[in-house]
């Protein structure tokens, strides 16, 4: 197998005109889409209907190529969005795709596994048996991907569904008292359950260690590979595990680093070493080009301050504080790269370090004199 990725602009949350142009051409063989991982122009919250849009018009472009009916694509194609490019991030969305390939390549090269859950129950979102139903999910993109060892697993994306007023009201109805008080509470616990999850289906946690009452409770348990979505969009847990692996070609890596704060310069620095690029103020030209998809979470310090001093993002109400983090880290980020198309997610909740995060990045791999010097 050989792993391919395109990074494509959108001019608009429905605009899949770039995806079109290469599937007419061929360039990209519509049957060998896997996954889509992109950011839209909402504002990240349960009302941002962006999501579900964007979702909707690829499937529908699929559906005219694999002649195969949009909605039951949608059931085996994860489509993962996150909303909001506040500040200098660009709306972008990058096309994975797996082509069979008898190639040997002389490195673990990027593997990608898919997968999805059964339908999520209301009633289990955002709590332990949901961390379970995400965990059983990881192990089974993680056998699709055929990585054979946990630790070449290098960043797990996982979207998942979330509570409505609606779907809280009815849990009530029931005499089912729901998981979450509102519907951003129930987000912001749907992705603590997907952290969980993760870290129980990488091993480095077992389904025993994880409890309701840590979910959002103890932030010292976390994951530094999981970047979990909720939106109301989905009604299962999509999975998209990145990773390296020797029986798969190519010339593309994956690499991970935990962020610790929202002024990490030094991780972002450190990933891009990991993959053979310079450490620079900025990379240009050539180098730049190698750079095929940044994915990284963030979190506002919930303790107000960052290296000892205050910041406001927490006590803000005109803007949410994840508008705020996505725009900040979005920007050192995008400074270091040189490119603004960087997936940003805020509402990293047991997803790294508490108050920071995660970066990962996949590239084409350094050629061998460029990391040896010979």
């Amino acid at each position: 197998m050989q792993a391919e990725l395109h990074r494509l602009s959108m001019a608009h949350p429905g605009d899949v005109s770039a995806l079109a142009a290469l599937l007419d051409s061929q360039t990209i063989d519509a049957r060998s889409i896997c996954a889509i991982i992109g950011k839209t122009e909402g504002n990240g919250g349960v009302n941002d209907f962006t999501r579900g849009y964007f979702t909707d018009r690829l499937m529908s472009l699929l559906e005219r190529h694999l002649n195969e009916p949009a909605e039951m694509l949608a059931q085996r194609i994860p489509c993962v969005l996150s909303g909001g490019t506040e500040g200098v991030l660009s709306p972008h969305y990058t096309v994975l795709c797996r082509t069979s390939s008898e190639a040997c390549s002389t490195a673990p090269s990027l593997a990608i596994g898919t997968a999805f859950s059964e339908p999520t129950d209301h009633a289990m979102i955002g709590t332990k048996a949901h961390a379970a139903s995400i965990a059983d999910a990881v192990r089974m993109a993680i056998l699709d991907a055929g990585i054979e060892d946990g630790d070449d697993v290098h960043f797990v994306q996982v979207k998942t569904p979330c509570l409505t007023s609606a779907r809280i009201a009815a849990l009530q109805a029931a005499g089912i008292t729901p998981p979450a008080s509102s519907a951003g509470h129930s987000m912001a616990r749907a992705r603590a359950a997907g952290a969980m999850g993760v870290a129980i289906g990488l091993g480095e946690m077992t389904a025993a260690d994880v409890h309701d009452d840590m979910l959002l409770g103890d932030f010292g348990a976390y994951c530094s590979r999981a970047s979990i979505s909720s939106g109301v969009e989905v009604g299962c847990n999509e999975v998209i595990v990145l990773g390296n692996s020797a029986r798969w070609s190519g010339t593309l890596a994956i690499a991970h680093r935990p962020m610790q704060d929202a002024i990490d310069l030094n991780s972002i620095h450190d990933v891009l070493g990991d993959l053979g690029l310079p450490v620079v103020r900025q990379i240009a030209g050539a180098e730049r080009e190698r750079i095929r998809c940044v994915l990284v979470k963030a979190e506002p310090d919930r303790h107000g301050a960052i290296r000892g001093q205050r910041h406001t993002m927490l006590n803000d109400i005109d803007i949410d504080p994840q508008r705020h983090i996505r725009g900040a880290v979005g920007g050192l980020v995008a400074g270091v790269i040189g490119d603004t198309r960087i997936f940003v997610s805020g509402g990293a909740e047991h997803q790294g370090p508490d108050g920071g995060g995660l970066i990962a990045v996949i590239a084409e791999r350094a050629a061998l004199t460029e990391l040896t010097g010979e």
